[in-house]
């Protein structure tokens, strides 16, 4: 664990206190412009037909989605309320791509209508479709279709968690993707355009994400090769990974855009015109844009262990539990001297599992101190709920400037009169 000792890192945590309270998110809005343009050269310089979808689930906090679509980013979306949200922030629906399992009628009336790129990930929205298009015969569509292939690699699982076969998806080796592919070009006045891999994988190697491309490529060759407009690899992928949180060999954006586009521009020739290479990235550009601070209010002595509790829970920096701690800095309230030991990190929570950091060995931090965990930008804001207490601040740093870019929440906005009744 680093630790902060400087005396102007105590004064400006005092001038954040005053300022934001004692607990808070700081996102990093330059942090965030050169994880996005560092991963956008890296693919744009070796295959020029290049689209970032930004994966809205990870992190829709609007100021930095908007940040995101100033840059250039599609909106990758998975509900009506992400493609509303949106639209609210003013991106053209032509540049949003509605992805995920659960879509209405108006969902997909909504898509077609506003030329979104519409991957289709079930049987039941192929009859959407056709209804909507035998509507309309006077206009003529255009949509994807997700697909679900085996992704093994030496014989081994790579999704998520160990399973199988992911659950999203036309199968291939069934013959249901060719199917779904067959029904939608009966439609006369429908195209099938693209097709979507995205998988969920544990170790988010370049085997993978070579293996996704190569068969891709294979599909569409087969299926769609004169109406083929893009691929879309999906998300999924690695960004900067602190040292702390010990992966090896983790790859680079530049080791992810070399297998993948080297593939696609071997398979490109195949095609009647060349198609767009879209990509869905989430946490490799919002993870390491986002500081969570709390600071510690007792702690608690029991043998040879110390539990420290602090103004936050797991809940605002792993809402998954997982057991990785996450790197951590400690900025002190001053100069005198500190016991080192073993400790752990608790949060305000009733919850006996409310354990932010397990068995740390090193100084131990004291009442007043700050805690800073980083790492914290991808799926915090989203699935952190405002459990036993409001949810905290958020706070945009650009360059040496901060400001507010979600207050700190109320009891007026936990319990909105506009939503409950009562």
């Amino acid at each position: 664990m680093e630790i902060l000792q400087i005396e102007r890192k105590s004064v400006k945590m005092k001038m954040l206190e005053r300022r934001y309270g004692d607990f808070f998110f700081i996102y990093n809005a330059d942090q965030l412009e050169e994880n996005y343009n560092e991963m956008f050269s890296a693919f744009k310089s070796r295959y020029d037909r290049f689209i970032i979808g930004y994966s809205f689930k990870t992190n829709y906090l609007p100021a930095l989605v908007k940040k995101m679509s100033e840059m250039g980013a599609y909106a990758e979306v998975v509900s009506r309320m992400e493609f509303e949200l949106a639209e609210k922030l003013c991106i053209d629906t032509s540049k949003i791509i509605f992805n995920g399992p659960l879509k209405s009628y108006e969902d997909i009336a909504k898509a077609l209508e506003g030329n979104s790129i519409l991957n289709l990930d079930s049987s039941y929205e192929i009859e959407l479709v056709k209804e909507y298009a035998k509507k309309n015969k006077d206009k003529h569509y255009k949509v994807g279709i997700r697909v679900n292939f085996d992704l093994t690699i030496e014989g081994e699982t790579t999704l998520l968690d160990g399973y199988e076969r992911s659950r999203f998806g036309f199968f291939v080796e069934n013959g249901d993707a060719e199917k779904a592919i067959n029904e939608l070009t009966s439609i006369q006045n429908v195209d099938v355009v693209g097709l979507h891999g995205h998988f969920s994988t544990s170790i988010r190697s370049l085997p993978v994400y070579q293996k996704n491309i190569q068969v891709l490529c294979d599909l569409a060759k087969q299926y769609v090769k004169e109406t083929l407009e893009y691929l879309d690899v999906g998300g999924g992928f690695y960004g900067r990974v602190p040292k702390t949180m010990e992966i090896p060999d983790a790859p680079t954006f530049d080791d992810y855009a070399e297998t993948i586009c080297t593939v696609i521009n071997r398979e490109k020739v195949h095609f009647k015109k060349e198609p767009y290479l879209i990509i869905e990235p989430g946490l490799a550009l919002v993870a390491d844009t986002f500081k969570f601070y709390c600071k510690v209010i007792d702690v608690k002595q029991f043998k040879d262990e110390s539990f420290v509790l602090v103004k936050g829970s797991v809940q605002n920096i792993k809402p998954a539990m997982h057991s990785r701690n996450l790197p951590l800095n400690h900025v002190k309230r001053n100069e005198k001297a500190y016991k080192k030991g073993k400790f752990n990190v608790v949060g305000y929570t009733c919850m006996e599992k409310d354990y932010l950091v397990t068995d740390q060995v090193g100084e131990i931090p004291k009442p007043q101190d700050y805690l800073v965990f980083s790492n914290v930008g991808a799926y915090t804001i989203v699935l952190a709920p405002a459990f036993i207490k409001e949810r905290p601040a958020i706070i945009e740093k650009k360059g040496d400037s901060y400001s507010v870019v979600r207050k700190r929440e109320t009891l007026t906005d936990f319990i909105n009169d506009n939503v409950y009744v009562y």
